[in-house]
């Protein structure tokens, strides 16, 4: 997806620009390329983005570590204010207090929107933070029948019958 010059928006019909998406984006690994839509539409003094988007993702179990496939969806709305400031560099401190109203998404009037940098974006706030398998996934450890009621992990097993065949 090639960036969109804002001021250029202005002129599109109806000052939206709208396409398809179809490919896979840099920095996200997924099984399938990203399918679905965005749009962005100039208000004046903000831009408003939509997108749907999905794609499967590989995950790993949280619990028993084992890999699963995850359809990863997004569909989100955005207003991104249009701010002459914004594209100057700032001298802040590292540490400073900001207000709730300060926490907005800001481009310059005047310059690019990357949209695929945004359904990057968008694509990451969606990934589980929990990731399970199964909701009923019993994790890593099992109780074994023939041993004592000590748990053993399951990757260790070649280890155990070894261990059993050694005299000792």
């Amino acid at each position: 997806m090639d960036a969109i010059f804002i001021p250029q928006l202005t002129k599109a019909p109806e000052r939206t620009e709208e396409f398809q998406v179809k490919e896979f984006l840099p920095g996200l690994e997924t099984l399938t390329p990203v399918r679905g839509r965005v749009r962005i539409q100039h208000q004046g003094n903000y831009l408003e983005v939509s997108g749907q988007a999905e794609a499967i993702i590989t995950c790993t179990c949280n619990r028993c570590l084992q890999q699963y496939n995850h359809r990863l969806t997004v569909d989100t709305k955005e207003i991104i204010w249009l701010d002459e400031s914004a594209s100057q560099a700032q001298d802040l401190p590292l540490e400073r207090e900001v207000a709730m109203e300060d926490l907005v998404e800001t481009l310059p009037p005047d310059g690019y929107f990357y949209p695929s940098e945004w359904l990057y974006e968008q694509m990451c706030l969606e990934l589980p933070q929990r990731q399970l398998c199964d909701l009923n996934c019993p994790g890593i450890l099992n109780s074994a029948a023939d041993s004592s009621d000590e748990p053993i992990d399951n990757r260790w097993a070649g280890l155990e019958a070894l261990k059993k065949r050694l005299p000792g």
